[in-house]
């Protein structure tokens, strides 16, 4: 798997004139977006996790790139004007630590490349095209086995012509540090080395054999002076075109779970087979937990634990894990996700009480405490966000209070995590339920167990009642193998994988303004209609908005899901006895102008009535 890649930013750019005088040409704008920007999003959509950039002419201009996206690093070439390209991969060769994409930073390309490079199985190689008539082409030669042996802007000089270097490759780190090296021996006569000669040469001398891959018709181009950037801006028509044919279908799912995906974490689940056992997969599931930790507590202080399940496998995980024989649990069952707690807290047959209170009207949060001290309470179960209704339970004020009084505290945070932002330590959560496929946006099939550390350790003596859900036993076997005990939901965990680089990539924070502006847009278009919320506006999480139904005898929940499915928007009916509603969510990969649109929908119905 490659998990990092390189930029080649460091040029001056000069042939470019007063374009780059000022700025680098990475910064060139097509399709009103800079060049380099969009090669950052194709990476980071392609799987990769950290992006360096190499920086020297107006490397400023890359500061603000880099904190737009999280993930990029950068390195400046102090010497940028007096080394070639290699200069600036030598300053950047001590940040990579495993095989990694090197491209330079003047490329418009299809993002098929990548792909295709990250599917090579050969360790080092680069991509190749067939002719450009860009007028500044690289071309290669290779040996018999179509390894590089040299390349030449001149093309007599090639006898054999495996096709036109793209500036795309694919490399180990191994053979980063013996182009490093050969740099080193030739800062005299080469002081202006460029990184393809430093390719060439290793390859030539078989220390480290790099493939050429060729895509005849690869449509990309360089940008290295004003006719290049003519050319550029002729194809990118094209480019677009044939990445906008890999688009998948869109479909806006307003139900609550699983929510709507990007392609980009659909497509990761589109790779090689992979025994779950190989090391390469433990590194994948390591990674995995050791990001969702970090999005719900400080380092070193949480552990997650993966389980192949839904959310209500984590929160049966929980209840049949944490809770010893001698324990006593308070389960608040304010909708129908509290009574699912109660259902399998009766199934194991705990000691368990369940106080109930309405689905749809704050928390009684007095009335809670009182009970909880009344009947020596060791441990309270309490969802988060009650997704039957969007009610937002005021759980960090009640598992601090819990804390003071030494209960261990129980959430389902389904339908809340990477949504609202938690801290475990600061919220006193011991451990948390959630799932791969509502807010962080990956695919179903993936649950897991947040926990804080000494509440994990607390747990190990408990009763073994669950054989597959049983949270101590995963954690310990996870811990010394870097497995789980049974076979894991490989392509749900990839698609997890995709979905924490995006999440990361949008902040948690960031995530909940997007929700909250497609709620505020819903919000405004049921006001607008006459209808009704069933929760006080002050007490909605802003992620799903449970609706009343409409007095009309002419409304049918029917119809108006058909209505909608017409339209590519997807709704739910609401779950409680004690009022007829519909739910409309507002989680997933959806954007405000997309909820806009959904009112329209909505509004054309409930004229029909």
């Amino acid at each position: 798997m490659i998990r990092q890649a390189v930029i080649m930013a460091g040029g001056l750019g000069s042939r470019l004139k007063d374009k780059t005088t000022l700025m680098p040409k990475g910064f060139i704008p097509i399709g009103n977006v800079p060049i380099v920007e969009q090669s950052v999003r194709k990476l980071f959509a392609a799987g990769i996790e950290e992006i360096i950039i190499g920086t020297g002419h107006c490397g400023e201009w890359y500061e603000s790139l880099a904190a737009q996206y999280p993930g990029i690093i950068l390195v400046k070439n102090e010497r940028y004007a007096e080394t070639g390209s290699m200069g600036t991969l030598a300053c950047c060769a001590p940040l990579v630590w495993g095989d990694f994409l090197l491209l330079e930073s003047d490329l418009v390309y299809d993002a098929i490349g990548l792909t295709v490079l990250i599917n090579e199985t050969h360790g080092d190689v680069l991509l190749a095209s067939g002719s450009t008539a860009s007028g500044d082409e690289v071309y290669l030669e290779p040996d018999t086995g179509g390894f590089l042996v040299r390349n030449s802007k001149n093309r007599a000089d090639i006898p054999v012509l495996a096709g036109e270097l793209v500036g795309i490759s694919r490399l180990r780190k191994d053979t980063l540090g013996k182009m490093v090296a050969y740099m080193n021996a030739h800062l005299v006569d080469e002081p202006k080395l460029e990184y393809e000669t430093a390719m060439s040469a290793v390859s030539a001398a078989q220390s480290a054999r790099i493939f050429i891959r060729k895509i005849e018709y690869f449509l990309w181009r360089e940008i290295d002076n004003a006719s290049h950037l003519a050319m550029a801006e002729a194809l990118y028509p094209r480019i677009q075109e044939a990445e906008s044919l890999r688009q998948l279908r869109r479909e806006v799912l307003l139900n609550p779970g699983p929510a709507t995906t990007s392609d980009s974490v659909k497509y990761a689940q589109v790779c090689a087979d992979i025994c779950p056992r190989e090391l390469e997969f433990g590194d994948v599931m390591e990674w995995i937990t050791t990001e969702l930790s970090l999005m719900v507590g400080k380092s070193g202080q949480i552990e997650t634990v993966l389980f192949g399940g839904s959310g209500t496998a984590a929160d049966e995980v929980m209840l049949s894990s944490c809770v010893p024989d001698t324990g006593k649990l308070l389960i608040i069952d304010n909708g129908a996700y509290g009574a699912r707690l109660a259902k399998i807290a009766s199934v194991y047959k705990l000691n368990f009480d369940a106080l109930k209170s309405s689905g749809f009207m704050p928390l009684d949060v007095e009335a809670v405490k009182a009970k909880l001290l009344e009947s020596a309470y060791t441990h309270c179960a309490i969802v988060y966000h009650e997704t039957t209704t969007g009610l937002l339970n005021p759980v960090p004020e009640l598992c601090r209070f819990c804390h003071d009084h030494g209960i261990t505290t129980i959430v389902d945070a389904v339908s809340a995590f990477a949504a609202i932002s938690i801290d475990m330590d600061r919220d006193c959560i011991d451990f948390m339920a959630s799932t791969s496929n509502k807010n962080i946006q990956g695919m179903a099939g993936v649950a897991f167990v947040f926990c804080r550390k000494e509440a994990l350790e607390s747990i190990q003596s408990y009763p073994l009642r669950n054989y597959y859900l049983n949270l101590w036993d995963q954690y310990q076997y996870f811990k010394k193998t870097r497995q789980t005990r049974f076979t894991p939901p490989v392509q749900s965990l990839y698609a997890l994988r995709q979905a924490i680089i995006e999440t990361k990539l949008e902040t948690i924070e960031k995530r909940y303004a997007r929700y909250s502006a497609c709620w505020e847009a819903l919000v405004k278009a049921i006001k607008k209609l006459g209808l009704t919320m069933l929760v006080p506006e002050a007490a909605q999480s802003k992620l799903i908005t449970a609706i009343i139904d409409p007095a009309s005898p002419k409304y049918a929940f029917e119809d108006l899901h058909d209505c909608a499915r017409q339209q590519g928007f997807t709704i739910y009916p609401g779950k409680l006895a004690e009022a007829n509603t519909f739910r409309i969510a507002n989680i997933g990969d959806i954007q405000p102008a997309e909820m806009a649109a959904f009112t329209t929908v909505l509004e054309t119905y409930m004229r029909t009535l």
